[in-house]
């Protein structure tokens, strides 16, 4: 395959630096030339997860072997050994008067010491041969198959790509997704933004229909790629994901015939008529983005006879400015003027309550669940007729 080029604007997700031992098979280059892998993601059954009240916990365990090091150097005059940093300690010096430091060997790991190494490891698969041995693997481990997802995605691309990638907002949300079942159960679900699919992809495991939405032909044929790469998962269910295109500049919804990804006519009656929960895994790194789904979901809940319930993700993330010459948050601090505003308005089609909901729900995948992540809830109320006002509000247009 072509040699993998990155360039100055190159956007990388660290979720598949912070997993160990993971296999990333590249599978292809996309209709861009950027290269395609295939990783997989367990699904961690209760014995496995890990604490939630320590973000980030079951990485570390993995990198460590449980012993506890204790340096211990030579004492004072009466001759007793204690720990380092205790005590007055005479150093040591050599031969030409300088400190001579005493290091501690290095441990290398045994077989069957239960410490694994942390070495992702890329393969490029070349030919059927590698594909045909990956699913022989799957197939012979039943009693963990179902629990594996599997996501082709990128790994590194331009911002505008950043869709094609798996972030930590999609884990999260998964995780919420999971530990809420009686809350999506049976459900009709619209995502926003859905990327590679993987919040779609979970949904559909509980959820009864799940609108997967997001622009893009390339984008949008990898998501159904990986719809069809999780029927393991979402057959034995009997979740529906149907992938659609919903373009956030758009008014309405596409349903020209020419188009791959268009709506039916009954898919959009369908959508009005029976979603109640809206879903959004880190959609706003951007404040032209972040405009755009506010605006979509006001004119969506503004057309809905009943009430909905929107969840968004988002990862606080910090950069340098040269405008304010310090580390801010220009993105975040952006959504959250537009939830305020959304909650603040009053003469519109329906009424926005904003809250956010606590990170004290359990981790059922294996990423770093960082203090930055946070999770908001939106419930919009239709207002009755005689105070509603047609295409109103700072995110009618």
């Amino acid at each position: 395959m072509d040699q993998i080029t990155f360039h100055h604007d190159t956007v990388l997700s660290d979720v598949h630096m912070l997993l160990p031992n993971a296999r990333h098979l590249m599978t292809r280059l996309n209709c861009s030339g950027q290269p395609v892998f295939l990783s997989k993601f367990k699904i961690m059954p209760d014995g496995e997860r890990h604490d939630n009240g320590d973000p980030g916990k079951g990485l570390t365990e993995t990198e460590g072997d449980g012993e506890k090091d204790t340096e211990v150097t030579r004492g004072g005059d009466d001759g007793e050994e204690e720990e380092c940093g205790e005590g007055n300690v005479e150093p040591f010096l050599d031969e030409d008067g300088d400190l001579d430091i005493e290091r501690r060997p290095r441990k290398t790991p045994q077989e069957g010491s239960g410490r694994d190494l942390v070495c992702p490891i890329i393969l490029q698969q070349s030919n059927a041969v590698l594909e045909q041995e990956d699913e022989d693997t799957d197939d012979g481990v039943d009693t963990s198959f179902d629990n594996i997802i599997k996501i082709e995605h990128a790994m590194a691309t331009p911002l505008e790509d950043v869709g094609k990638q798996v972030w930590r907002g999609a884990f999260y949300m998964a995780d919420f997704i999971l530990s809420k079942p009686l809350v999506f159960r049976g459900a009709t679900v619209l995502e926003l933004g859905a990327g590679t699919g993987l919040t779609s992809i979970v949904m559909a495991t509980i959820a009864k229909t799940v609108y997967c939405t997001d622009v893009g032909e390339d984008l949008l044929n990898m998501c159904e790629r990986n719809v069809t790469l999780n029927r393991h998962m979402l057959e034995p269910a009997g979740g529906d994901v149907r992938v659609r295109q919903l373009d956030w500049l758009q008014h309405d919804l596409c349903t020209d015939a020419d188009v791959e990804f268009k709506w039916t006519e009954e898919e959009v009656a369908d959508m009005y008529d029976n979603t109640k929960i809206i879903i959004a895994a880190d959609v706003c790194y951007d404040e032209d983005l972040t405009d755009g789904l506010f605006r979509t979901v006001y004119r969506l809940c503004s057309n809905f006879p009943h009430t909905c319930m929107i969840f968004i993700s988002i990862e606080k993330r910090m950069n340098f400015t040269l405008r304010e010459m310090d580390v801010s948050c220009d993105a975040y601090n952006h959504f959250r003027r537009c939830l305020s505003q959304l909650q603040d308005l009053v003469d519109g089609r329906c009424s926005f309550r904003v809250e956010q909901l606590p990170s004290n729900f359990a981790q059922f995948l294996l990423y770093e669940r960082v203090e930055q992540l946070e999770l908001w809830k939106v419930t919009a109320t239709p207002l009755p007729f005689d105070r509603a006002r047609s295409d109103s509000g700072p995110f009618s247009s």
